[in-house]
């Protein structure tokens, strides 16, 4: 039995969770906004506290000990019930508070998201907020977020979804690209065409899965381009590079300025905006207001996302 003044602090079972979850004391450290030495300091005071190696060390990454492993399944349980503690003295002043971690992809994050949590931050002032932008599917519950906000349908059956935003991707290439090679007229005609590839979160690399005339069509494309990056797919297209799908949120201004034109207009695919929380959020003051201000400012206002595609 650990004497009560030797039990480790909740604070070093914090930086113990976000190591594990970092992979490294270096990106541990620059998360946390500390040194490397600072990092590696707590982690020995835990182990030295608790009598147990937490690591095995690599020269590439931390790997969890099995007496880690326990510990970290422990240290998790105790930081999520001492936040659903606040949560319930926040709940019961009705004023969200404490820390919330948001992830989303990097342009509608830019763009719209972290434009709305300005305004979050400005409603509810207890509130500690932290975007994380990633072109990449993240592991809510794993990665220790509150919301992620991704396009496309929920995958993870652990998770509740909210609808954020009705919404869709179009098919779109500069004038220029039009003059040189002409414009398809169907989807399979796709095939014969430069096409820029992006890679989305929530679905495999040059697969198009468009809805038009005839139901769903998956077409897979190929071009000389590609990224994982949308903006940088978007400004390929308006340089002529090639045909573009992305979302009509994203293209609405380059259309309406005549950069880009619109393709294959009974084609578009489904691409709704979500807001994905874990069931034990259900009660989190701070997650169910974030998620109703995000409705409200993603549906009226300045950071509205109006879609044509939302009534198809």
């Amino acid at each position: 039995m650990i004497p009560a003044t030797n039990e480790p602090l909740l604070s070093d079972l914090k930086v113990f969770c976000t190591v594990v979850r970092c992979g490294t004391f270096i990106a541990t450290a620059a998360e946390l906004g500390a040194s490397p030495a600072f990092v590696s300091k707590r982690i020995a005071v835990l182990e030295s506290q608790l009598g147990v190696k937490l690591f095995h060390r690599t020269t590439r990454r931390m790997v969890m000990s099995a007496d880690g492993e326990l510990v970290h399944q422990s240290a998790r349980k105790m930081i999520d019930d001492m936040a659903a503690l606040s949560e319930s003295i926040a709940s019961h002043r009705k004023e969200p508070a404490g820390s919330l971690r948001v992830s989303t992809s990097p342009h509608i994050g830019r763009n719209q998201v972290s434009r709305v949590l300005s305004l979050l931050a400005r409603r509810y002032p207890q509130l500690d907020i932290w975007l994380e932008l990633a072109d990449r599917a993240v592991d809510l519950i794993g990665e220790g977020f509150d919301i992620d906000i991704r396009v496309g349908e929920p995958p993870q059956q652990q998770l509740i979804g909210h609808l954020l935003a009705r919404g869709g991707r179009i098919v779109c290439a500069s004038p220029a690209y039009l003059r040189a090679h002409g414009e398809p007229r169907r989807a399979e005609e796709l095939l014969q065409h430069q096409c820029l590839v992006a890679r989305y979160r929530e679905q495999g690399l040059g697969i198009w899965r468009l809805v038009g005339p005839r139901g769903p069509e998956s077409v897979r494309v190929h071009g000389r381009f590609g990224s994982n990056q949308g903006e940088v797919v978007l400004d390929w297209a308006i340089d002529g590079h090639g045909i573009v799908l992305l979302s009509e949120w994203d293209v609405a201004t380059q259309i309406a300025e005549g950069k880009l034109v619109r393709l294959l207009p009974e084609y578009h695919e489904p691409a709704d905006l979500w807001a994905m929380t874990g069931t034990r959020a259900a009660s989190s003051a701070k997650v169910n207001a974030c998620v109703a201000f995000l409705k409200e400012h993603l549906a009226h206002g300045p950071h509205a996302l109006r879609s044509t595609l939302s009534s198809k």
